[in-house]
């Protein structure tokens, strides 16, 4: 964890060197899990999520967009409605540390070097890298296998407002569809382990991060010219 910490500030301070408009801050939040254990909703938060966020304002319209996400998963076929997975009974917990890099899209001028109130809806993507747990489930309990990465693409959708003259509040949903089926332990990627696999194998897993963002401004009024 320490680690990682010290990978996304140095990120963000050779970002900002030559940045115009930036916002640094946090987001904390609830995290859920949609795959093949557990109840089948798509937006339930039932574990806690929180991370860094940066931005740089390229203009009113779009910023670039970079966060570290940490995310505890975990779900338990007998909150299900499914009376197969009820029956079933298995559960599993698991936690991922994301790295985000990507567009966001204001649907109204957002000029944070103006002093008038302002309020938009945005939405967001790019690209995410993040690490997690390789498990798989004996006796309807999860078992660690190895720590392991993937890819995700996310898919946000946000309210944000400006906070007095310096902070921005907002809050927003964000589905990530994962390039891994084994988020819940149905589809180990070790061989010696597919005798454990479970669910539909040829779908892969989401998780959904949603909360609050609280960002602090600064930087050099940009004028935002066409150049």
């Amino acid at each position: 964890m320490r680690h990682n910490f010290i990978y996304i500030f140095l990120l963000f301070s050779s970002l900002a060197i030559n940045a115009q408009i930036n916002e640094l801050g946090v987001f904390v939040g609830g995290s859920n899990y949609i795959g093949d254990v557990g109840p089948t909703d798509y937006i339930s938060p039932n574990k806690p999520a929180f991370g860094i966020i940066y931005k740089w304002n390229r203009s009113p319209r779009h910023s670039w967009r970079f966060s570290y996400i940490h995310g505890e998963l975990g779900s338990n076929d007998l909150d299900s409605d499914v009376p197969g997975r009820n029956l079933r009974g298995n559960d599993f917990e698991n936690n991922v540390d994301e790295f985000s890099i990507g567009l966001e899209f204001n649907f109204f001028d957002f000029d944070l070097h103006q002093l008038d109130w302002a309020m938009t809806p945005y939405v967001s993507t790019g690209i995410n890298y993040f690490i997690y747990n390789e498990n798989y489930i004996v006796n309807k309990t999860d078992k660690l296998d190895y720590r392991h990465s993937q890819f995700a693409i996310p898919m946000i959708v946000g309210l944000k407002t400006r906070l007095f003259q310096n902070f921005v509040l907002g809050a927003e949903i964000g589905a990530r569809y994962s390039f891994t089926d084994n988020l819940d332990g149905s589809n180990p990627r070790n061989n010696n382990l597919r005798s454990f696999q479970f669910g539909n194998l040829n779908s892969k897993d989401w998780y959904v991060f949603s909360g609050i963002t609280l960002t602090y401004t600064f930087g050099e009024n940009p004028c935002f010219c066409a150049n």
